[in-house]
């Protein structure tokens, strides 16, 4: 017997459909710490990028070591250093939060290269023209700067949305709910991980390509080339 045939035979619809709404719940507790955590990031981004900006070498020098520091480390060890390390300083955070604060983190960085450039891409004339009218800081940045730079930065915030969407199951290491805890915890009940994770697959697909095409449709919208 062939190995497709096997699995088509030992495939069981009644099993796989009724373990489908708990993988369905993991899978929305995925999407839900993605969207917490991209708005994280997006926020703390902007702030990275600002900050990295500043003249004063004492705020500009941290900012660029944090920044640097974290897209140098992977995510996983990440979420074990806040979820197991920090409650050794008095912060006990639970493991949703730990995922979420460990994406927002971690793709924060990313962002704020995306901002950035965004931002060194406004033309030198609208600055001097800024300066020229004697327009305050807070102006200059909420009037001229950031409403141009921010579009162009969207499809890269894209991407990485899609990117904080495959990484989100990594919470599983720090038993934060989502679908690939839930996969898991089925087929260990069942000792059946063929429907479960097959069907964890499918899910993931059906949320994640569609996504994909949505950013491809950013890129096209404001005319973004991938680097």
């Amino acid at each position: 017997m062939s190995a497709f045939a096997q699995v088509a035979f030992s495939w069981d619809w009644d099993y796989a459909l009724r373990v489908l709404p708990d993988i369905a719940r993991g899978l929305w507790q995925t999407i839900l710490a993605t969207l917490v955590g991209i708005s994280i990031g997006m926020v703390l981004g902007l702030l990275l990028a600002l900050l990295r900006r500043s003249r004063v070498r004492v705020i500009r020098w941290p900012t660029i070591a944090f920044i640097e520091f974290v897209r140098s480390t992977p995510l996983l060890v990440q979420l074990f250093f806040i979820f197991f390390v920090f409650p050794g300083f008095g912060l006990v955070l639970s493991p949703f939060v730990t995922l979420v604060v460990g994406l927002g983190i971690h793709y924060g960085t990313y962002t704020s290269e995306s901002y950035r450039a965004g931002i060194e891409n406004v033309e030198r004339g609208q600055w001097e023209a800024a300066t020229a009218l004697n327009l305050s800081a807070a102006t200059t940045w909420s009037r001229i700067v950031l409403p141009q730079a921010i579009p162009t930065v969207i499809p890269a915030l894209g991407n990485y949305l899609v990117a904080m969407f495959k990484d989100a199951p990594l919470g599983f290491a720090v038993a934060a709910g989502g679908i690939l805890l839930a996969a898991q915890s089925e087929a260990s009940r069942s000792f059946r991980p063929i429907e479960p994770f097959t069907l964890m697959g499918v899910l993931f697909l059906a949320v994640s390509i569609p996504a994909a095409f949505f950013v491809r449709y950013l890129e096209r919208r404001y005319g973004y080339e991938r680097a």
